[in-house]
């Protein structure tokens, strides 16, 4: 269902945030171009309190995602295509469609499939193509048995890492996200039914890509999905062998599998 793109959103790629990315997440600071995933930073969309949800996220129905009846949202992954790179201190346009929104029967109840894809561009170049997944499920029911995780085994390549919250606090304020599953724990727990505070889905992702451009070299696509959240506090380990890279939680359980492609 392709329509209608949301309205443009253009943005200074303002290096004083570059900077703060980098100091929250250990990093060196950005000489010329933004990092591979870091385009987060910008293209904010701010709304007033009377046009977000429960969940502190854009209401569904009012922030161009259709409402189906389903409250949890998650992002459930999504593909990176690098063209040219983005750079520091000059405005891009930011494009996004909807390209589908569904609801259908899994094996766990009713889901709502979104999908969103997103262009950013520089001088008139086309730097950045991106599709986002999103999810959305019912609440959970307090005797809903947890799905079992898959096993993530490892791989030649293992940086251990945890996310304290208040690294998520710090991410959530950078990228604009409200999202109270990283930052309000009893919500996350007793609404949506988490173990705690979750680490955000593009953080895991922005780490395995920074992995594989470390040991593959620049990347001209990643594809990625998540598969089991990771919680504040715990341990885990972006893995790498060749291509091919994931998350493991600290129990050995999948949280996010990866397919990285170089330039």
């Amino acid at each position: 269902m392709s329509q209608a793109p949301f309205p443009p959103v253009k943005d200074m790629l303002d290096p004083a945030r570059a900077a703060a990315c980098a100091a929250v997440l250990g990093r060196d600071m950005p000489r010329a171009a933004l990092p591979p995933f870091w385009h987060h930073l910008h293209f904010w969309d701010v709304r007033p309190p009377d046009e977000l949800g429960r969940d502190g996220h854009i209401r569904t129905g009012t922030g161009g995602i259709p409402d189906l009846g389903l409250p949890r949202r998650m992002w459930a992954g999504g593909r990176l295509d690098w063209l040219a790179p983005l750079m520091l201190g000059q405005e891009a346009e930011k494009r996004t469609t909807l390209a589908s929104a569904e609801r259908k029967e899994g094996r766990s109840g009713p889901l709502g499939l979104v999908t969103l894809e997103h262009e950013i561009r520089q001088g008139g170049r086309l730097c950045l193509r991106e599709r986002q997944d999103l999810v959305y499920r019912p609440d959970p029911a307090p005797d809903d048995p947890r799905p079992a995780p898959r096993e993530a085994g490892t791989a030649p390549v293992e940086e251990a890492r945890a996310f304290p919250p208040l690294t998520l606090v710090r991410y959530s304020a950078l990228t604009m996200n409200a999202h109270r599953i990283h930052w309000d724990e009893t919500y996350a727990r007793e609404v949506e039914g988490h173990a705690g505070l979750v680490v955000h889905g593009p953080l895991l992702a922005e780490g395995l890509i920074d992995l594989a451009t470390r040991h593959l070299g620049s990347l001209a696509s990643f594809e990625y999905r998540a598969t089991a959240p990771a919680v504040a506090g715990e341990t885990v380990t972006f893995c790498l062998d060749g291509p091919r890279a994931f998350v493991r939680g600290e129990d050995g359980r999948l949280c996010m599998t990866a397919t990285a492609a170089t330039a």
